[in-house]
């Protein structure tokens, strides 16, 4: 990629955040609209579980996929094509007319959403050289996530109540096109000198993982053990199968050998953590605010805010932070406020008094706003550049593998709890299990974040880069597994 002027650079940064915002608003402001399509559509908890794991499991599974292929065949082509799949699948979603179908498009955006935030990551880690630019340009990246978690839920709220949730992926058309139109005219070319080939075997094993886990834990309240064991077995043979084949092959598409530099399986373990707790603290709390406080999607939607405005406003000091001081900081307060919201719901049920269920959104928000700048960064800083792709792709399927299981498990222990009750009667009881989860998964960002901070730590980063950089050098451009 051409070096860029300062003012192109930040075009650059604007285009691929526009990206980000899409994504991330249609899945803040769908949350909000649970309730609605559960009404319209007649859903079960399974069903919403499906509309919003759907797009966060094809997402997942297609991510590393994306990464390596815009690293290979062209970051801006790919990147394009996303854009104009993700859109014409918010167009489809807004047309479904069961929940079957919705479920089928909303997998059609995520074939197109694969496309954007990993590329994405990749055009601005080569548009941005200097790791002091680039940690803030990925503050910026992740500030984006609050701007969404800030509207989604407003505009979100306030769509389903005039017009309804359907029009919620209307606001995808219009930005959408604006960042295609943007992308064709400003965004330079730009490919990995040394792209890996692809990896069809270990797709499918990814792909078998994903889906056979979370369809395991999403149905396993419903039905009974004999239709979940097949499914929990088939995940569990796709894992050994990921250990055992993907080492042989030269150029894989999991490359194992980034797990060696602590700092970036620190970072993929606090990426699941993260979005596990995201995913399961929005879905527990639209059901709570609509089905058993009875409010209506825009005043859910504004009850949200709490929660929003401290990511939006934490995440470019995280950004500058990791720029100034390394990942700890951020890290540490991102775990202790994520694990003290946990608590709160947890032990004194925060969900039942306006101010404790004030203050648990709040902290909540606290935590994931520093957490997302310092998975980025340090999952992309210790990796060959020229494999920013695959190395950004790791971390955003971490991130949407996370959300995903979230959904799934927390859905799942929801399910269990209520069974046939109404949610007004036996919600908080139900849902006690599940703060406790996400109470655990903020003390896991915690512990991950003060073990793979350290010195010792970068050294392994040091030393798996080297390892990576002399493999590439020593290998031909071509060779297969």
């Amino acid at each position: 990629m051409p070096e860029l002027s300062h003012r192109r650079r930040m075009l650059v940064l604007a285009i691929c955040c526009m990206s980000l915002l899409i994504v991330s608003l249609d899945n803040t402001a769908l949350n909000v609209a649970l309730p609605s399509m559960q009404r319209e559509l007649h859903a079960t908890t399974s069903g919403l579980q499906w509309a919003i794991d759907a797009y966060t499991l094809v997402l997942a599974s297609l991510l590393m996929l994306a990464g390596s292929t815009a690293d290979r065949i062209g970051r801006k082509r790919v990147f394009m094509a996303g854009l104009v799949i993700f859109t014409a699948g918010s167009l489809l979603c807004s047309l479904a007319p069961n929940l079957e179908l919705l479920v089928v498009f909303r997998m059609v955006q995520a074939v197109g959403g694969s496309m954007l935030n990993p590329v994405a990551m990749s055009i601005i880690t080569n548009t941005f050289t200097d790791p002091r630019e680039r940690a803030r340009a990925i503050g910026v990246w992740g500030a984006v996530v609050g701007i969404s978690m800030a509207a989604g839920p407003l505009a979100g709220g306030l769509l389903v109540e005039s017009v309804g949730w359907r029009s919620i992926f209307w606001v995808n058309l219009p930005v959408g096109l604006a960042a295609l139109l943007l992308t064709l005219c400003f965004v330079p070319e730009s490919r990995a000198p040394r792209p890996r080939r692809p990896d069809p075997v270990g797709q499918v094993l990814v792909i078998a993982l994903f889906g056979s886990l979370t369809y395991a834990i999403i149905e396993a309240p419903d039905a009974s053990l004999p239709e979940v064991l097949p499914f929990a077995a088939v995940a569990v043979a796709a894992l050994l199968a990921l250990l055992i084949y993907e080492p042989r092959r030269a150029e894989p598409l999991i490359d194992l050998r980034f797990f060696h530099s602590a700092p970036f399986s620190g970072a993929t373990g606090i990426a699941v953590s993260a979005f596990a707790a995201l995913g399961g603290f929005l879905f527990l709390s639209t059901l709570y605010l609509q089905n058993v406080r009875g409010l209506d999607a825009l005043h859910a939607g504004l009850w949200m805010l709490p929660m929003a405005v401290p990511t939006l406003l934490c995440a470019p000091l995280s950004g500058r932070l990791v720029g100034s001081r390394g990942p700890r900081l951020p890290l540490l307060i991102a775990g202790a406020a994520m694990t003290v919201s946990g608590l709160l719901f947890a032990l004194f049920e925060a969900e039942t008094s306006n101010v404790t269920l004030f203050l648990g959104y709040v902290l909540f928000g606290v935590g994931f706003g520093f957490v997302n700048a310092p998975i980025t960064n340090t999952a992309v800083s210790g990796m060959p550049r020229a494999q920013a792709g695959v190395a950004a792709a790791v971390a955003s399927t971490s991130r949407q593998l996370g959300q995903t299981l979230g959904v799934a498990v927390i859905g799942a222990v929801l399910a269990a709890g209520i069974g046939s009750s109404p949610y007004r009667d036996t919600f908080v009881s139900a849902a006690r299990p599940g703060w406790w989860i996400l109470a655990a998964c903020g003390g896991a960002v915690l512990v991950l974040g003060l073990l793979t901070s350290g010195r010792w730590a970068h050294r392994t980063a040091e030393r798996t880069a080297e390892r990576l950089e002399t493999v590439e050098v020593r290998q031909p451009v071509g060779t297969s597994g």
